[in-house]
């Protein structure tokens, strides 16, 4: 299991990071006395460190240069800062990658998978997740189910992220729709009934059937 340090001072984000990484099988630890972060790091240990620019105390850029003194572990810096010029003083600082906010958890999730598996090599498993024998892999949008896999669309991808993050829950329509609002101009009710049941097709089709409920009024549910 990989561990997550997350050096971020908004409580929305970091808790919101922390339960979407925990999903995915990462064990994550977050940062909560910003004058101690290199005590944190130590005895933590982590495989990789999601750290942001602007923090209480002493900015990201001054804990990077701390870090990279006695570490090479991946850092990805979250900023709200997305300007060349903070890009590439980010890179010289140390870091391997940068993200923008807001930033959608799924672009998020690739961007830790890409840097562990250059860090660690292909032993750095992917954040796959299994239910009820569905294996689903975020980073190539890809489902499989009893030996067959499947392609999803990116619409699709992020519905099926959705109900596996809340799996076991009813997930409201209009969640959904923000998930897809995030990357698509504009996305009505009829949009995201088109592509749940692309969906849900897609995996009657691996043998998958009734994995997706329809809660009416509601949402869907995985069960």
């Amino acid at each position: 299991m990989y561990r997550v340090l997350i050096v971020e001072d908004d409580p929305v984000i970091c808790q919101t990071t922390m339960e979407y990484l925990a999903g995915w099988g990462y064990q994550v630890r977050a940062v909560e006395d910003f004058s101690r972060v290199m005590d944190v790091f130590s005895a933590y240990d982590p495989h990789l460190v999601l750290l942001d620019l602007k923090l209480p105390i002493k900015g990201g850029f001054h804990w990077c240069r701390e870090i990279r003194l006695k570490s090479t572990v991946p850092i990805l810096f979250l900023t709200s800062v997305g300007d060349n010029l903070t890009a590439v003083t980010a890179m010289n600082m140390g870091a391997d990658d940068l993200i923008a906010k807001p930033f959608d958890l799924g672009m998020l999730g690739a961007k830790i998978e890409a840097l562990l598996r250059r860090a660690y090599g292909f032993a750095a498993a992917s954040p796959r997740i299994t239910h009820r024998g569905l294996v689903y892999n975020p980073a190539s949008a890809t489902v499989r189910f009893e030996n067959r896999e499947i392609e999803l669309t990116r619409n699709e991808n992020r519905i099926l992220q959705t109900l596996l993050e809340k799996r076991g829950e009813v997930v409201s329509r209009d969640l959904l729709m923000t998930r897809l609002w995030e990357s698509d101009s504009f996305v009505d009710e009829n949009t995201l009934t088109v592509n749940v049941g692309r969906l849900r097709r897609k995996l009657e089709e691996l043998g998958a059937e009734g994995f997706i409920q329809t809660r009416k009024g509601i949402g869907y549910e995985l069960i």
